[in-house]
């Protein structure tokens, strides 16, 4: 069960391991793009690529859908990048259903567990399965690995990084689930550690999305970072005394020697929406933050391609 690139991963490896995948879960079809053609999940593209069975159900217990499921019988279910399932079809399978989770648990229990993981600045991450229980992201756990996260790595890489990781994490945890069965032994598992500062991963909209310049520039350089290559960090920014809103960043750096001004300190009243000046210096765009600068590498104005802030000033002069 699955939709993204992130659960194709574990699918293929699945396939190219000899298990027998009868069906396959993922989200119905949604049109995509200006075109607004019809565009089938990754998960679903690559089933049909192997002649699997694919199920799109609209609601998880409707009971059609259920008595499909329930005729495959069968022994396994496993979940990545999906959506929260209710019980009937938790349950189904003899073995149960286990989930592959982009943190290490309990941290980050949520729908965006890798972006926040990078904004919030940590060191490390990886990839937790657990069994399936009522409260979403809870069950005991199967297997944990991690990974260290680069300080100017950001959440595409990251990404990619888990992705490989997981992959291997779920060949381990059936084959640990297969194991057990086989020996008629009870599963090894460990319930979550009980953690008073628990991070939460919510799901990620436009909003969450805008740069608060009133935050430090190590934290501003994390935030971008963490939304970077997708969904994008953004502002609305003012270059040469021309306004721009909604202009995606993709990398910034922390720029250590400008000496802290009056312009470090307006920020402060900064309110959500209001559009930052951004200083163009020594070839350079900076905006200020709450205690020095960043600096633009990467971004994205509204209908332009991608570019480097060089090639941006390069053309602003140019007009």
């Amino acid at each position: 069960m699955g939709t993204t690139d992130f659960a194709v991963a574990g699918l293929r490896a699945l396939v190219e391991n000899k298990y027998n995948v009868v069906a396959v879960i993922t989200m119905p079809d949604k049109p995509a793009g200006r075109g607004h053609q019809i565009q089938y999940s990754p998960v679903k593209q690559y089933a049909l690529e192997q002649g699997i069975d694919v199920l799109q159900p609209e609601k998880l217990k409707d009971p059609d859908f259920v008595e499909q499921l329930r005729s495959y019988h069968a022994d396994l279910q496993i979940v990545v990048a999906f959506r929260m399932l209710p019980e009937v079809v938790w349950t189904m399978p003899r073995l149960g259903t286990f989930n592959l989770h982009a943190s290490l648990l309990p941290q980050y229990r949520g729908a965006a567990p890798i972006n926040w993981a990078v904004m919030n600045g940590d060191k490390e991450t990886g990839v937790t399965t657990f069994m399936l229980k009522h409260e979403i992201d809870t069950g005991d756990m199967i297997l944990q690995e991690k990974i260290a996260i680069g300080e100017d790595e950001n959440v595409g890489s990251v990404h990619d990084r888990l992705m490989e990781l997981g992959t291997g994490l779920i060949l381990r945890t059936v084959d640990l689930i297969e194991q057990s069965d086989r020996e008629g032994t009870p599963l090894p598992t460990t319930p979550q550690p009980v953690i008073e500062d628990l991070r939460p991963a919510p799901k990620i909209f436009k909003e969450t999305c805008e740069i608060d310049f009133t935050k430090t520039a190590d934290e501003i350089h994390n935030f971008v970072r963490g939304l970077s290559p997708y969904p994008c960090a953004w502002a609305n920014l003012t270059i040469n005394g021309v306004e721009y809103a909604n202009v995606k960043i993709f990398h910034v750096s922390i720029l250590k020697c400008r000496v802290e001004s009056v312009e470090c300190r307006v920020v402060e009243s900064l309110k959500s929406g209001e559009f930052i000046n951004c200083i163009v210096e020594n070839g350079t765009l900076n905006f200020p933050c709450a205690d020095g600068y960043i600096t633009i590498d990467e971004l994205q104005l509204p209908g332009k391609k991608r570019m480097d802030a060089k090639a941006l000033l390069n053309g602003l002069r140019a007009h």
